[in-house]
């Protein structure tokens, strides 16, 4: 039973990630179509931020009322629904509207499955899983890309995914039967904490750490991703082609890594497994910071994608082993939504303070940022009891 929910887990991990990078392949035609500026994108993308941010916040209480399977299956058909509304947009103000369902879909999913593999799988899956999303936001703009040399081919992009992620909510529906066994049988192992107050998980042993270093990491992660290439291009002079290039290695750098990693956590626990993210990202920042040979830099670049590929996994494994099976859908939630700070508020806080400073000052701030992730990770694993008990 197991067996068959983890293969519909890693399908709906590729679906997950379908839709997070197709806005910005699309969007050079879309402002254009619909004759809005081309920083209007920005919009959206804050909207749909905000929206997985509220939905993660939340995800405990909706997977403590209606179970997993079934908040997984519902927003997954939030999602296809945001899509397929797209293709029918007449205007940027329905984007923007049919923004809300995509964010609040991504948020619930991301935190209910990530929850469910830390709780019922081993440390490999949840690295190989978030491999899987790699493919999945990879995938998405090529999909897109095969549409848009044609007349409006935007929304048969949008069309083509919605289409994908409703198959999927179909196949999620059709599984609810399955997810119901484990959840019943979860339910009968343990008590069911998922009702805690956040005022109340937000004073457990390490829960602030916690949250820190999952701020840090996905700030560092979308900041290098979004900002390496321009401080290749101001900094070093590449060509805006060659810089664009480069970047791709570090996010295939995430992607191979967290398939490797897979097979490492088979050998090594959580907490090894993140230290060794940590010190492989430190020392490719440190690469990107000294002025060295352009290759030697590409190496930075690459190791700080290899470096970044074990933490998160890593990070959200941990969380029962922190917290305990009983809380860590509560905590789960949280951590997802500060994640998700951190990714859509940093990297734009950057543009801003590089605009006074200059671009010659990213390693420094990804490496204050991953400084601060260290210290915070530790305090975690050294004031966490796994045995925590709270009254429901």
């Amino acid at each position: 039973m197991l067996k068959f929910l983890l293969i519909i887990i890693y399908i709906a991990f590729i679906s997950l990630g379908l839709p997070d990078a197709i806005l910005g392949s699309a969007w050079p035609m879309i402002h254009q179509d619909l004759d809005v500026s081309i920083s209007s994108a920005g919009i959206a993308t804050m909207i749909i931020a905000g929206g997985t941010i509220i939905s993660s916040f939340f995800s405990s209480k909706l997977i403590s009322k209606f179970g997993t399977g079934k908040v997984t299956a519902f927003s997954v058909l939030l999602t296809a629904a945001g899509l397929l509304g797209i293709y029918f947009s007449p205007s940027f103000v329905w984007i923007c509207l049919l923004g809300i369902p995509l964010g609040l879909g991504a948020g619930a999913v991301d935190s209910a499955l990530n929850n469910f593999v830390a709780i019922h799988y081993e440390a490999k899956h949840m690295n190989w899983l978030h491999c899987f999303w790699g493919i999945g936001a990879t995938s998405g703009p090529f999909i897109m890309s095969l549409y848009l040399l044609k007349e409006n081919g935007w929304r048969m992009g949008y069309a083509t995914i919605g289409i994908v992620q409703a198959i999927l909510a179909v196949s999620l529906f059709i599984s609810l039967p399955l997810w119901k066994k484990v959840e019943v049988k979860d339910s009968e192992d343990e008590n069911n904490c998922s009702e805690v107050k956040l005022s109340v998980l937000l004073k457990l042993p390490g829960a602030k750490p916690a949250l820190i270093s999952f701020f840090c990491y996905c700030s560092v992660e979308l900041t290098a991703g979004l900002w390496i290439s321009s401080y290749l291009v101001v900094k070093n002079g590449l060509s805006a082609e060659l810089a664009a290039k480069w970047v791709s290695l570090y996010y295939l750098g995430i992607t191979v890594g967290r398939f490797l990693a897979g097979f490492l956590a088979m050998k090594l626990n959580n907490k090894q497994m993140i230290r060794i993210g940590q010190i492989i990202a430190i020392i490719g920042v440190i690469l990107l910071a000294i002025p060295l040979p352009n290759n030697m830099q590409l190496i930075g670049i690459i190791l700080i994608g290899l470096g970044c590929a074990p933490i998160y996994p890593a990070m959200l494994h941990e969380t029962p082993n922190r917290f305990g099976k009983e809380l860590s859908q509560g905590i789960m939630g949280i951590q997802m939504a500060t994640a998700y700070v951190g990714s859509t508020f940093v990297p734009p806080l950057f543009g801003i303070l590089s605009k006074f400073s200059g671009f010659g000052i990213l390693p420094i701030f990804l490496l204050m940022l991953l400084i601060l992730m260290v210290v915070t990770s530790e305090r975690v694993s050294k004031v966490c009891n796994k045995n925590i008990k709270i009254e429901c």
